[in-house]
């Protein structure tokens, strides 16, 4: 029998140390609290954290080599998990690249524990390497920032640890969810070098050296509507009789969607799905009333002028739909209701006359309790409006996408639809893409999760958040993504290799920013360089990036070849991309073409 391996005389024994007890009490806590990933990225003063992570039961670590890319991947992760992520870094410009991640989970409200290893206080504003300051660094975008001081073997102090990791999960859960920040100073040894001592003078408050204490618990309660705010909300319901149910991107509650949609048949109004609501896709389409095509025929200026409102309430955030929101716009004597237990205000038209702080589920179903008692209502002329105009605007959409051979972005977001698979998700990039799939993603009902990052609507990050999702996520993700977006996080494109993650991203690829064209600056082209200030063509190969991260790359040109090609780099896994490059005025052209036969059509048969 073959004798055990004798240790390297020259690597000293690990040990254990005050820096290490802290790092692995505080992951402990975390776990212990929920958390069940950790981003990092490798660094000396994070050391004792990313040595304590690994180690800790139940916590899978996911190593990065660029801060910014590791967060917006931790960003992806927590939304997709709907669960809080850790993310940590060494000290120095490292937890700078945090910002735009932080920024986003705090608009978003996805949970982020966000721990920044720091020097400790002697070696701060003294010229010390690698040392900024990070007190506060990420401002107002934290729900809660904390400091902890630098680990010495004082049960107290482990215990106060233990109480603020508990507590940082607690907060970052919410509500309202978000990111919190940990500021955590270390004294050398980094390493586990052991320090005599250390381990028995803190085994009062550590369960691993003693009798285990009790740990700090939150439970968040759901916001339940009062009986008589439902009583007299449900009243007003019945009593209006143009009304709609708005649902915005938002894919927090998994409850919402079976909520809202009984709400829409029991109040007998129109159902407007974002299309990165939970609304769109989905077993409960087919006995719902649910309409989305509303920014194809909301363009229609009889239609949309004659079907004024009386009533809205609002699920999520404020529609992507920029013709939904000019429609609301020119109805202001409509009585806006938003639904949002949070807190948060989020009303950038100043136009809600009520914020309810109830959990929109509940809330949908307790009105739907109160509706249903009644007496069924009649049918409605204003709801039957609607759904002619969404079937009259699909079917127009669906040929003027056909009769289209080459493949422009309506045509891809139908491809996606057909491609992926019941319990698929669909991450979709900010700029145009999370306009197209708000434009031409069919309600249906074979279920599909659609992602985006809405909070701030930035492009910066996305793949990295696409392939955290996919991380998460046991089930099939394809991303659809400009080439601008793309570019801007191929690094983070490296997590597929590193990490042996599947996810199909398609690259709408129109050779700049696509979507100043359809902005009112792109009117004054011939005025200025719009396509060196605004468009930005880079002319770059995109197949070079995929190659750097060891995915496969195709490109498809005509309508035709994208089923096939979304279906092999589904079936492949890994690392695939379907590049679509596209000429960026001619697939301008074909939306507007497309928006304009929607509106002659729903105004010549519905608002003669």
């Amino acid at each position: 029998m073959a004798s055990a391996p004798r240790p390297d005389p020259g690597v000293p024994e690990p040990g254990t140390n005050r820096n290490l007890l802290f790092a692995g009490a505080l992951f402990e806590e975390l776990a212990a609290a929920g958390v069940r990933h950790a981003c990092l990225c490798p660094g000396s003063r994070s050391a004792p954290l990313a040595i304590a992570a690994a180690a800790t039961p139940g916590l899978r670590v996911w190593t990065h080599v660029d801060e910014r890319a590791a967060a917006f991947f931790a960003l992806g992760l927590a939304k997709a998990a709907r669960a809080p992520v850790a993310l940590l870094c060494t000290s120095g410009t490292a937890a700078a690249n945090f910002l735009p991640a932080v920024i986003e989970a705090s608009f978003a409200r996805v949970p982020l524990v966000v721990l920044t290893a720091d020097r400790p206080p002697e070696l701060r504003d003294w010229g010390a390497a690698q040392t900024i300051d990070q007190l506060r660094l990420f401002g107002t975008h934290v729900r809660w920032f904390a400091e902890l001081p630098p680990p010495e073997p004082r049960p107290a102090l482990l215990r106060h640890l233990r109480a603020t990791a508990a507590r940082a999960a607690a907060v970052a859960s919410g509500p309202p969810a978000g990111p919190v920040h940990l500021n955590l100073p270390y004294r050398e040894p980094l390493e586990p070098t052991p320090l005599a001592g250390d381990r028995e003078a803190l085994a009062e408050a550590t369960p691993a050296c003693g009798a285990p204490r009790p740990r700090l618990r939150v439970r968040a309660a759901r916001a339940e509507a009062d009986p008589e705010q439902v009583r007299r909300l449900a009243a007003q319901v019945r009593a209006t009789r143009c009304g709609v149910l708005l649902c915005g991107p938002d894919d927090r509650d998994p409850a919402l969607a079976a909520a809202a949609a009984r709400f829409a048949r029991a109040a007998g109004w129109p159902l407007l799905a974002d299309g990165a609501s939970p609304l769109r896709r989905g077993p409960h389409v087919p006995a719902t009333p649910v309409c989305g095509a509303h920014d194809a025929f909301l363009r229609a200026e009889r239609f949309a002028a004659r079907q004024a409102p009386e009533l809205v309430l609002r699920l999520g955030a404020p529609p992507t739909s920029q013709a939904t929101a000019r429609w609301l716009d020119r109805h202001p004597d409509a009585e806006l209701w938003i639904a949002d237990p949070e807190g948060g205000f989020a009303d950038p038209g100043h136009a809600a006359r009520e914020i309810l702080r109830a959990d929109p589920a509940a809330l949908c179903h307790a009105l739907a309790d109160r509706l249903e008692a009644q007496a069924p209502r009649a049918a409605s002329p204003w709801l039957a409006a609607f759904l002619a105009a969404e079937r009259l605007a699909q079917a127009v959409l669906t040929r003027g996408i056909a009769a289209e051979p080459r493949a422009f972005a309506p045509a891809v977001v139908r491809a996606l639809a057909r491609a992926l698979p019941e319990g698929a998700a669909l991450f979709a990039s900010n700029s145009m893409p999370v306009r197209d799939v708000e434009g031409f993603l069919p309600p249906a009902p074979r279920r599909l999760r659609v992602l985006a990052s809405r909070g701030a609507n930035g492009i910066d990050g996305i793949p990295s958040t696409a392939l955290g999702a996919a991380a998460a996520l046991g089930a099939p993700l394809a991303l659809l993504t400009g080439d601008l977006a793309f570019l801007h996080d191929v690094g983070g494109l490296l997590a597929a290799r590193r990490h042996g993650l599947s996810a199909l991203i398609v690259v709408a690829n129109d050779d700049g920013g696509g979507i100043f064209s359809h902005l009112p600056v792109a009117q004054f082209g011939s005025a200025f360089d719009f396509e060196t200030l605004f468009a930005a063509p880079h002319g770059a190969d995109l197949s070079l990036a995929t190659a750097l991260a060891g995915g496969r790359h195709e490109i498809v040109t005509e309508a035709a070849a994208l089923d096939a090609a979304l279906a092999r780099g589904l079936a492949a896994g890994g690392l695939q991309v379907v590049e679509v490059p596209m000429e960026r005025a001619a697939n301008t052209a074909h939306h507007r073409a497309l928006w304009q036969a929607v509106a002659t059509a729903v105004d010549a048969e519905l608002a003669p």
